[in-house]
């Protein structure tokens, strides 16, 4: 009985590594997208996280310039230099009850090799919040 055995799993050895083979790049590309897809969605988190905090801030009168900085403090992972940050309407002209918005736009590179060249790299990343000047 173990003789039969033994001489299945001898004949069968060749064929699992022919199957491992193909399966295992096509694997490999599906995790690397997975992470790429998480960094992506991180980045695209913590832009609205940021816009978030700015807006807040700018609803309770807050300069421009201390709003900009409270967005880049929070897009702590991302690179502060990177950040395009438009606040509307500006500083001057908010009154009680207008809306203010803050959009931050950022990019991710993509570094897995086949997936860069199927998306745009690096892929725009925006963040958006409005809020009512209190």
């Amino acid at each position: 009985m173990f003789r039969k055995f033994h001489a299945f799993i001898r004949n069968n050895r060749g064929q699992a590594l022919v199957e491992i083979a193909l399966i295992l790049p096509v694997l490999l590309l599906l995790i690397s997208g997975v992470i790429e897809f998480g960094r992506v969605f991180n980045a695209y988190l913590t832009l609205t996280h940021s816009s978030r905090e700015g807006a807040r801030a700018g609803a309770v009168g807050k300069s421009d310039v201390v709003i900009e900085e409270i967005v880049k403090t929070a897009s702590y992972p991302l690179d502060p230099d990177n950040l395009v940050i438009e606040i509307n309407p500006l500083e001057g002209s908010r009154t009680r009850g207008d809306t203010i918005t803050v959009e931050i736009n950022s990019s991710v590179n993509i570094y897995t090799p086949f997936i860069n060249s199927l998306i745009d790299n690096p892929f725009p990343v925006k963040g958006k919040t409005a809020m009512r000047v209190e």
